[in-house]
């Protein structure tokens, strides 16, 4: 099967509903060259990164959206980052060698998190759930009808190959008419397997599950993998750092090592570099005005 890497949304048209399908082949392989996770670890970080793919393109927003898991248990932190631009990226942080449990056990006293950092200077968002359920998808649904009071279904699978999602969200729309149409949805929702969901593209997935709706599905939206790390970016964290500190490195390594945690890519600075980083901040007396 060719990559999709994209996302589909769909509409059904006669009932008060919409919903999404995501498939990442090739940019959640790309994540996963990056290092080497643990079965159970990889499959909840590709749960996540579809998590993440789906609710950028059902919240709106221009910038930059971070879905994370902060925990105390075995895994520790899940974090993927997606800009408005449709690229992604994601990594996790555990300790030893976790085996499956329920999501709540697996992180114990953990929270879901997403934060949206919008641009032209506005204030960023964040909402927060407790991680009470058993799965990624249920502690999500649990955001929705607490932060957006809006019915959602979300169902996520992941593999060594594929990482992919639904979600079906109730329409404000719908009233107290439209309840009976949204339980038969999630019924029939409730029937996909994780096989399916990785395996079936957009049309046939919907075939598969709501053959008997009138369902208008639209072009997908394409995703890829992209960190957003950079030397400069590097040098500006660098520069939060006071001089003493980063010459006490230098005297040890002789250089500057930067390690990017999201794709691994190493920043290197030498002495010469570091001693720019204070030059290029520092007001020249002769211009300086009293």
């Amino acid at each position: 099967m060719p990559d999709r890497d994209s996302l589909h949304r769909f509409l059904f048209e006669h009932l008060a509903a919409r919903g999404e399908i995501v498939h990442l082949d090739a940019t959640w392989r790309t994540v996963l060259e990056r290092r080497p996770y643990p079965p159970v670890v990889r499959h909840v970080l590709g749960e996540t990164v579809a998590a993440a793919a789906l609710l950028s393109t059902t919240i709106k927003f221009d910038g930059l959206l971070t879905l994370q898991i902060q925990a105390s248990g075995p895994l520790r932190l899940v974090v993927v980052q997606v800009t408005s631009e449709r690229t992604l990226r994601a990594l996790a942080r555990w300790d030893g060698e976790p085996e499956a449990a329920p999501l709540r056990d697996l992180c114990g006293d953990g929270a879901l998190i997403l934060t949206l950092d919008l641009e032209q200077g506005r204030e960023p968002y964040q909402g927060m759930v407790s991680l009470r359920g058993d799965t990624l998808a249920e502690a999500l649904q649990e955001y929705f009808e607490r932060s957006e009071q809006l019915p959602t279904r979300i169902h996520l699978a992941a593999d060594e190959r594929v990482a992919a999602g639904l979600l079906l969200q109730r329409l404000p729309s719908a009233g107290a008419a439209g309840a009976d149409a949204w339980n038969r949805l999630g019924a029939l929702a409730a029937t996909l397997q994780p096989g399916e969901l990785l395996e079936l593209d957009a049309p046939a997935l919907l075939r598969r599950l709501f053959h008997e709706e009138d369902v208008r599905l639209f072009e997908p939206d394409a995703f890829r993998y992209r960190c957003a790390c950079s030397r400069e970016r590097t040098a500006a964290m660098l520069r939060t750092l006071s001089e003493a500190e980063l010459r006490e490195t230098l005297d040890e390594q002789g250089a500057m090592y930067v390690d990017c945690e999201f794709c691994g890519h190493r920043y290197v600075f030498d002495p010469i570099d570091i001693a720019g980083l204070f030059t290029a901040i520092t007001p020249d007396p002769s211009t300086a005005r009293h």
